[in-house]
């Protein structure tokens, strides 16, 4: 992810494998983290079970919220593509007993429909 991308807010997808390590101790035995994106200190992470959200909050980034969404919570997403002059993409998730959507912006060089597959795979089992 470049430092501009970082800047401006847009996610970058990341090595599944050094998540794993990183936030082993936030997983269930045996969960496995299928797909990463990062944004500046933020995460989502695709696991085999549910969605993780990690929000690094504060000038130091100490103190951190993690939102667990099991897939069968999800209710919806939408996908809003990057146009010829927007320079970003954005992906909604619902969940049920939540108003207001999650929302992640991504940068053009990272395919939006590959994030929504992966999450339509989980979502629609």
């Amino acid at each position: 992810m470049g430092l501009l991308d970082g800047l401006l807010g847009n996610a970058s997808e990341v090595d599944a494998t050094e998540m794993q390590e990183e936030f082993a101790r936030v997983l269930a035995t045996g969960e496995r983290i299928d797909r990463a994106y990062v944004l500046v200190r933020d995460a989502m992470l695709f696991t085999d079970r549910r969605l993780i959200l990690v929000d690094k909050q504060g000038a130091t980034g100490r103190k951190v919220e993690y939102h667990s969404l099991p897939y069968r919570a999800i209710t919806h997403f939408s996908v809003e593509t990057a146009g010829h002059f927007d320079l970003e993409a954005e992906l909604r998730i619902w969940v049920s007993g939540r108003a207001e959507p999650f929302t992640t912006t991504f940068n053009r060089r990272l395919s939006i429909y590959a994030v929504q597959a992966v999450l339509a795979s989980y979502v629609c089992r």
